[in-house]
């Protein structure tokens, strides 16, 4: 924290040299344009493959289809009686920060994720920041219709993006997920600027019985065990038989991933829990609340009322986070920490302010003036009393 306060300051106070000063530092490039040119992204779509242009295609078509969905579930509206109107309207922010991981990995996905529902909530100016870009991101963050692309990334890009230099603008809120610098920083410099939620590292929890498949299990776990030494990875079962076929499983697909290295050291995270009763586990979930909740279980749907606190739920052994991760629709910014237990994963309310408006005729006003003047006086608030008394006389 005390990197991350040093390093906002300096970014707030001095603007673009205190950006790259710790673009120096931290990625180890001198910048000497922060924003991607129109060149460079005409340069990024011709360097990138044909199969990963159709990839990015196909899975933005997919997240935009949901997050028209959701959007469709906040309206605008308005009614009236005794002479009072009452309205809600729906109103889109009109400056977001995007934030796309780019160290270990270029998460082109997490720009369709984080950039496609703000598009479709109708968000007007939309700012990407990714370090060490790759023409991938690049491509991805532009097709999904970020207004502007920044080349910085880290705690630079977080202040930069909160307070404005005189290359980047200072946008309303932040989003997408990073590293603890990253994460840090958006908690500091939240109240000067909104954010979505502080996310850490990854975590998985998947409840089978003795119908699922080992091979599935080993293979979901570990795909959250090779992003993050520290993801936290949680197995319930009923069955013994079942613990023995995942251990052995693990085992042996493991030796045949690139990120092993990782992936090894996370399994030490690895709890496995034994139950009685598969009912047993749904307290169990309940109170983990997990950011990614599997249920390789024989009619999974059973469960799916009595399960309160997940970041995303994934029903049936054929429905794996990885698949929500880059492409089925639903958003894989999510939760955790037990962050669950009070919010959802980004989504297009994210992008939205929900405003109220008011409309008081003198006969409206009539009718309401006596319960806000008995309720301010109370409440000792003699001035609020005065205020609606006015009214009636």
């Amino acid at each position: 924290m005390k990197i991350v306060s040093s390093t906002i300051e300096d970014v707030r106070k001095n603007g673009d040299k205190a950006v790259n000063k710790y673009t120096k530092i931290f990625d180890g490039e001198k910048i000497k344009s922060f924003k991607v040119s129109r060149k460079e992204i005409e340069e990024a779509y011709k360097n990138i493959d044909k199969k990963t242009l159709e990839t990015i295609k196909l899975a933005a078509v997919n997240i935009e289809r949901f997050a028209k969905e959701q959007y469709k579930q906040f309206k605008n509206f308005e009614y009236k009686k005794d002479e009072v109107i009452l309205g809600q309207k729906i109103i889109p922010i009109e400056k977001v920060g995007v934030y796309i991981p780019g160290g270990s990995y270029p998460l082109l996905s997490t720009a369709l994720m984080c950039i496609i529902p703000a598009k479709i909530a109708g968000v007007k100016n939309i700012i990407a920041c990714s370090p060490k870009i790759k023409p991938e991101v690049i491509v991805a963050a532009h097709f999904a219709g970020a207004s502007s692309i920044y080349k910085i990334g880290g705690v630079q890009a977080i202040a930069a993006m909160a307070y404005g230099t005189k290359t980047i603008p200072k946008v309303n809120k932040i989003v997408g997920p990073g590293n603890i610098y990253v994460t840090q920083a958006k908690k500091k410099i939240y109240g000067d600027c909104g954010i979505d939620f502080l996310a850490g590292p990854s975590e998985i929890m998947i409840i089978a019985d003795a119908w699922a498949n080992p091979v599935f299990i080993a293979a979901d776990l570990l795909a959250q065990a090779e992003h993050d030494f520290n993801a936290e990875l949680v197995f319930v079962t009923d069955s013994l038989k079942l613990i023995r076929e995942v251990k052995k499983e693990l085992k042996t697909q493991l030796n045949n991933i690139t990120t092993k290295n990782i992936a090894k050291q996370s399994l030490k995270n690895l709890k496995i829990i034994k139950v009685k009763k598969l009912e047993d586990t749904i307290k169990i979930a309940n109170e983990f609340a997990p950011e990614h909740l599997e249920l390789q279980i024989k009619n999974p749907k059973r469960f799916l009322n009595k399960l309160k606190n997940y970041g995303s739920l994934f029903l049936g052994g054929y429905s794996a986070v990885a698949f929500g991760d880059y492409c089925s629709g639903t958003n894989h910014v999510l939760p955790t920490g037990k962050a669950a237990k009070y919010t959802g994963g980004l989504s297009v309310k994210d992008f939205i302010k929900i405003q109220t408006y008011q409309y008081i005729t003198k006969t409206g006003a009539k009718k309401l003036c006596k319960i806000t003047a008995n309720l301010a006086s109370v409440e000792g608030l003699n001035a609020h009393s005065k205020s609606a008394i006015l009214r009636l006389n």
